[in-house]
């Protein structure tokens, strides 16, 4: 008997002493992994991270080990995808990874060998540009082929036998000996000027999406913590910290505590496509500063634990495991039959929420219609909540068609959010909702009304950003007219919660439309805030609401303050690309402003070093997003103090009338001559008499 227990100590003491070991190697590897996923990929002008990998950058920084990155003379970047090699023109948008490719093969030599071969790409890793289509070179062909011979060009190994590109209808190519191989170019190079035609189509490259915006978010928010992006064994995102440890991100938030102290865990869900952080929400909230230690004493008390752990887990193992396992299962059946309960509960909540409403239902054979089947092709962008596709109705009305994406039953509360937001509000710059399917239909969809000339986003650092496309007056409108909406919203009790540019929609005549409601509060009459989990999207969330959880209308004061910014500096919210430092926008510019730099960050384009009017606006408008700005909510403006300004600003004065405002033209000054402001930024707040909001009318 005493060699057993003598056994069983033993047993314990090396488990126990290996788990230790264990977790501190971990630790140490996870900390070595932080400084190493810290470095760049670097070649050229470009200096590139998560979610490439080559150079000093290990594998795992990277998303996939197929991201590889190579630089030949310290100049060109190249990509291996399969066989086929392929230079890297310009890395177009830094934030979700748009690539300008060209085939190396084919650029240098259209008949060698190795350019003769199809190129597909790996569908999880890539998608094509809507700008991309493929074009078919045939080989082996003689000149009787041809019926448009601007579309041939001479093979230099044999100059009696050509090659042809385009349409193969366009020619009899069943008389070509050779291979035919279909290559990508964008559709924006003129072809038909034989071999010089193909070289500039060709040498323009073609543009490829990489990764799910789902990676995106999850990185930016790994950053924003000051983590470092990477995958783990498994090849699942991680986030790697610079104490050692790893998981979603490195903030302190992953715990909160609910009214009696206990800690409780957030639950974290990602969805595919723009998706913001979506957390379990506790009402009742009050924050516990004491409660937040350092992560040093946690790491320590953490391996203590563990090692104590290991033991008690060893001797009570025997004993626990059969009557675990039976309340385990009793567990289980039960937080099954929960969830099937909450589910029918929500999908009767959907329903409900419709009728009540008076919205129309459609069915789902008619939205599947009118988007052709929900073709690829059609879709238009990814929400938070869902993928919106182009569509047309039999009555000929032209919409959007949002489904919700199904992999979290949350799906359902964002779905009834938006419809019991949407069908109560009515405001010529609020996107209008059309209707939604029931809770018959297969899957949720809403239909809102279509708006063609795609998001705010997409025209100053997107797919359709063009220098000079937005001149300085159409952003000040742009600016006004989602402030009105957003002063209509708030008058209405409503925080939007999620505003930023890629929910701000424009119409032909660049006329706003604000959308996306799914995230959206309404606060109660008389109250001043909700406390709730922080939810919205990296670079926009009003930082006292990240820390205090409690949401009030000046957390979209702070965000249309980073809005501000970005119709200044035509600059995406947060750039992993740009120095550590200047990663978040908001932070940039408040530093930029506060020493006299406004001019480093305004767009170029605007005129600001060349037209006074001009450059008196960006800086009066600079000062205004330098207060939205603020950490504090309570020296934050009011939106509808926002919108005054903004008027004010548009109108050179003219439309301050009865409004008391506090005189800031020597700030204007300061900013204008590059000397930094008053170090207080109390010292230079807009005050404004009370006024009333905008009705519907407006």
């Amino acid at each position: 008997m005493d060699n057993d227990n003598n056994v069983h100590v033993r047993f314990l003491f090396f488990t126990s002493l290996f788990f230790f070991l264990t977790a501190s190697i971990s630790a140490q590897n996870n900390n070595t992994k932080h400084e190493e996923c810290s470095q760049p990929y670097s070649c050229g002008q470009y200096s590139i991270y998560y979610p490439f990998w080559g150079g000093i950058r290990p594998n795992y920084c990277a998303s996939n080990d197929q991201l590889k990155l190579q630089c030949e003379g310290n100049q060109n970047t190249t990509i291996q995808l399969g066989s086929q090699s392929f230079q890297v023109l310009h890395f177009d948008d830094p934030v979700h990874y748009t690539l300008t490719m060209v085939r190396t093969g084919l650029i240098y030599d259209h008949c060698s060998s190795s350019a003769l071969t199809n190129t597909s790409f790996n569908s999880s890793l890539f998608r094509y540009s809507q700008n991309v289509t493929n074009i078919t070179i045939f080989y082996g062909c003689p000149s009787s082929v041809f019926a448009n011979r601007n579309y041939s060009f001479p093979c230099k190994e044999d100059h009696n036998m050509s090659a042809f590109y385009g349409d193969p209808e366009t020619a009899r190519v069943q008389d070509c000996e050779g291979p035919r191989i279909e290559v990508q170019v964008s559709k924006e190079p003129v072809l038909g000027e034989g071999i010089e035609g193909l070289n500039k189509a060709l040498s323009e490259g073609f543009r490829v999406h990489l990764i799910s915006e789902a990676q995106v978010q999850q990185c930016l928010e790994c950053v924003v913590s000051n983590g470092t992006c990477g995958a783990n064994d498994e090849s699942q995102f991680t986030c790697f910290c610079q104490d050692g440890t790893e998981g979603l991100d490195c903030s302190d938030h992953h715990r909160i505590y609910d009214w009696r102290g206990a800690e409780i865990f957030k639950v974290l869900d990602f969805f595919k496509g723009d998706q913001q952080l979506v957390a379990s929400e506790f009402e009742i909230y009050f924050p516990d500063s004491g409660n937040k230690w350092n992560w040093e004493r946690k790491v320590g008390i953490g391996v203590s634990a563990a090692v104590l752990g290991a033991i008690v887990v060893s001797i009570g193992f025997y004993i626990c495991s059969r009557q675990k396992k039976k309340k385990n299962l009793h567990a289980v059946s039960s937080s099954v039959q929960s969830k099937e309960t909450s589910y029918s509960s929500s999908i009767e909540d959907t329903e409900k929420g419709c009728t009540y409403f008076g919205v129309h239902f459609f069915t789902y054979s008619e939205l599947e219609e009118a988007t052709n089947f929900f073709d690829p092709a059609r879709e238009l962008g990814d929400g938070g909540f869902g993928t919106v596709y182009f569509g047309k109705l039999h009555d000929g009305r032209v919409v959007a068609v949002k489904r919700m994406y199904e992999n979290s039953y949350r799906r359902v509360e964002q779905f009834v959010n938006e419809v019991e937001i949407l069908t109560g509000l009515h405001h010529q710059n609020l996107v209008s909702l059309y209707g939604c399917t029931s809770r018959h239909s297969r899957e949720l969809l809403l239909v809102y009304e279509y708006i063609p000339n795609g998001t705010v986003a997409d025209h100053l650092h997107g797919q359709r950003a063009k220098p000079g496309t937005l001149a300085w007056h159409t952003r000040m409108n742009i600016a006004i007219e989602t402030a009105s909406a957003l002063v209509y919203l708030h008058a209405s009790e409503i925080i939007h919660r999620d505003v930023k540019t890629n929910n701000i929609l424009l119409d032909n005549h660049f006329s706003v439309k604000v959308a996306d409601f799914g995230l959206s509060r309404l606060l109660p009459t008389h109250a001043t805030h909700v406390s709730t989990a922080p939810q919205g999207t990296p670079g926009y969330v009003d930082p006292e609401y990240n820390e205090y959880y409690q949401l009030t209308d000046k957390s979209d004061v702070y965000s249309f303050g980073v809005v501000l910014i970005e119709l200044i500096s035509s600059m995406p919210a947060v750039d992993i690309s740009r120095r550590r430092h200047e990663i978040n926008l908001s932070n940039m510019a408040i530093k930029k402003i506060q020493s006299g730099a406004l001019h480093e960050i305004v767009d170029t384009t605007l005129g600001f070093e060349t037209d006074f009017k001009v450059r008196k606006m960006i800086s009066a408008v600079a000062e205004l997003a330098f207060q939205c700005l603020q950490s504090s909510k309570d020296v934050r403006p009011s939106m509808a103090e926002v919108l005054d300004r903004l008027e004010d600003i548009r109108s050179d004065g003219s439309h301050r009338s009865k409004h008391e405002v506090l005189d800031i033209s020597e700030d204007d000054a300061a900013l204008l001559k590059n000397v930094p402001p008053p170090p207080s930024p109390d010292s230079h707040l807009v005050t404004i008499s009370n006024s009333t909001p905008p009705n519907d009318s407006q």
